[in-house]
Order: structure tokens, then sequence, then C-alpha cells
């Protein structure tokens, strides 16, 4: 249960800052989304640092590890824990599963969007 507890309080605070992020930065003049490209990249920067600590040094708890990168990177980005992911594989020499992922998670979410915005419009 403090795990879930954890990883609830993460991942509100992630997703308030991504809101907060995307208010200001997302140009509605261009239509280009600065916001939501910043918290992807930020967000994977910070996975990578916390992951990268917790790795190298083991400076960072499981209980942190949670409330950070699974909750707030979670709600900050999904971007983040993707690209970690993909990190892992190629570090492994997966490159297989790294492309078939990559590849995969691109034109799968993609269809996902288009499919969902087709749902609700058509039926």
């Amino acid at each position: 249960m403090k795990q879930l507890l954890l990883v609830f309080l993460g991942g509100g605070f992630g997703s308030t800052f991504r809101y907060l992020l995307s208010k200001y930065l997302n140009s509605s003049a261009t239509g280009i989304p600065y916001g939501t490209f910043a918290a992807n990249i930020l967000g994977s920067l910070l996975i990578g640092i916390i992951l990268g600590m917790a790795t190298k040094h083991g400076t960072i708890s499981e209980e942190y590890k949670l409330l950070l990168a699974t909750g707030f990177c979670g709600g900050f980005t999904t971007f983040s824990t993707f690209a970690y992911e993909n990190h892992v594989f190629l570090k492994s020499g997966d490159f297989m599963t790294f492309a078939l992922y990559t590849i995969a998670s691109f034109v799968i979410g993609f269809a996902a969007v288009f499919l969902g915005i087709y749902a609700v419009k058509y039926v």
C-alpha cells in the first residue's frame, strides 16, 4: 500500500508540473507544443539521473525511485520511461528488441490516437 501511495503522490506532482509547463510554454500562435517537448526531454533527463544515481551509487532507495522515477516522471511524461527502457535494451546489446519496441511504440501509439479520434468522431 505504501508503494501505491508513493506512486500516486509522485504522479500527481508530475502531472501538475506538466500541466503548468504546457500552459506556459505551448504556443497557441504556432501550435507547436514546446511545453510537451520540454516535459518529454526534461523527464527523460530526470529519470536518467534518478535511475543512474540509484544504479551507480545506490544513493536512492526503492521508495524514492517509486516516488520520483515511477510516480513523478510517469506523471510528468511516459516518454521518460520509454527512453530509459530503450537505453536498457541498447546497453544489453538487444538491438532487435530495441528496434521492434521503438517502431511498434511509435506506429501503434500513433495508430491508437487516430483510432480513438475516429471512434469518438464517427461511432
